[in-house]
């Protein structure tokens, strides 16, 4: 329609019009999404600034699900102790007992006993693992930080809590030497040596649970910080384009009266050349 002559007045009063529906498209763009940003045709720099804050906050969250393991992993670990640790009391008990009578008789039974709950420390440790991972029998366990893969890592050393000589508790089974006052000292000297093992793991854990802990919380605050300056960036204030909606309207019914004024002028004209 190119060979089509407008006057001046209508051709400045179409492209008005056409110059509002466009901020009216873009406004009510804004308004739907929320965003004010929607492309990097809108503004290139905050766009990808806005996608890679973005990317890198979600590269942070799925690590949290890793951190989150670590700590359970760990307090399975610290429960397992705790456990085992009461075991070992009862063994103390029972050694107790055992000192305390000259029966042979009662002593073969305590030793019985002994052995029972010995046992009952390996299946303790067994069943202290947790997602495939048991520090109580020497697991170990890679915890990744950052977003980039080998940054800021801090890994998880088990030991072997089971019983038997084997393990880092280095108890011993119970034969006929439970009989004799002698091999009952010995024992008792195990069992302590047993005990601060275990204390020594259970604070190598817990400083490890704290270290965790603080990684998980500085995460999920570093990862909200990333999310709002990306929204930051492409967020559109919604008040202020429902307020360019209401007057864009206006403008846009103006610029028709406006359209139609111009028209009706040049119709004017006509009228006079008839």
């Amino acid at each position: 329609m190119s060979n089509i002559s407008l006057s001046s007045g209508i051709r400045s009063n179409l492209l008005s019009l056409q110059n509002t529906a466009t901020l009216l498209n873009q406004t009510q763009t804004r308004l739907g999404t929320g965003k004010k940003v929607n492309s990097a045709i809108d503004n290139p720099a905050n766009y990808f600034t806005s996608v890679a804050l973005k990317q890198r906050s979600d590269d942070l969250t799925a690590r949290l699900d890793g951190i989150a393991k670590g700590i359970q992993t760990v307090k399975a670990a610290d429960v397992g102790i705790k456990g085992i640790s009461g075991l070992i009391k009862q063994l103390k008990g029972i050694v107790q007992d055992a000192q305390g009578t000259t029966n042979t008789s009662d002593r073969q039974t305590l030793q019985s006993r002994f052995n029972t709950v010995m046992q009952q420390i390996t299946d303790m440790a067994e069943d202290s693992g947790y997602d495939g991972v048991n520090l109580l029998q020497g697991g170990s366990l890679t915890v990744q930080f950052s977003a980039k893969a080998g940054d800021s890592t801090l890994g998880l050393t088990g030991f072997s809590a089971d019983g038997g000589t084997n393990s880092d508790l280095k108890i011993a089974t119970q034969g006929a030497g439970f009989t004799d006052t002698a091999a009952l000292t010995s024992v008792v000297t195990q069992l302590e040596n047993a005990e601060v093992v275990l204390r020594n793991k259970s604070r190598e854990l817990s400083a490890n649970l704290g270290v965790l802990t603080a990684r998980q919380e500085f995460t999920k605050e570093f990862v909200s910080t990333l999310t709002t300056g990306a929204d930051n960036l492409v967020t559109a204030d919604t008040n202020e384009e429902a307020a360019n909606l209401l007057a864009l309207n206006t403008q846009q019914s103006l610029g028709v009266n406006a359209l139609s004024l111009a028209s009706q002028q040049a119709q004017s004209v006509l009228k006079l050349l008839g």
